[in-house]
């Protein structure tokens, strides 16, 4: 899944955006996506200028981004909709996240019911996990 293909799931842009490419997808099951994170990006200017460190909220919400694309991509959704973010249980950050780092995300589905997902997810560089959550998400009308 590239660029253009997220952007049609996803109502987020730059800076907001922060899945950059889908590497896997297996409907209604699993998805891994990559963000690449440089320098550039707009929170480092005050998280912390002399120890740039990727805040541990966008990594969540890079792994949410994520559940959003794989339930947009597993259902069909009737109209235009919008996924929401209603809930992170077990959140947990391992290791900080640093220019030049390529962080991968992993979303798992655990279930679907009465149109609510929950997810676990999983954000790693190099094979080091960085930060873990479960993550619940649902759509709504625009």
């Amino acid at each position: 899944m590239d660029i253009q293909k997220i952007q049609n799931y996803l109502p987020h842009r730059y800076p907001f955006l922060l899945v950059d490419r889908v590497l896997e997808v297996e409907a209604g099951k699993r998805l891994v996506a990559i963000k690449n994170v440089t320098c550039n990006e707009p929170f480092f200017q005050g998280h912390f200028p002399e120890k740039l460190v990727m805040p541990g909220v966008l990594i969540i919400e890079a792994l949410a981004q994520a559940t959003g694309l794989l339930a947009m991509d597993s259902e069909e959704v009737v109209g235009a909709a919008i996924y929401y973010l209603v809930g992170v249980d077990k959140a947990r950050f391992k290791r900080p996240v640093v220019p030049g780092d390529q962080l991968r995300l992993e979303v798992e589905v655990i279930k679907q019911r009465r149109g609510i997902w929950s997810f676990s997810g999983q954000a790693t560089v190099d094979g080091a996990v960085c930060a873990s959550a479960e993550i619940m998400c649902t759509a709504r009308d625009l």
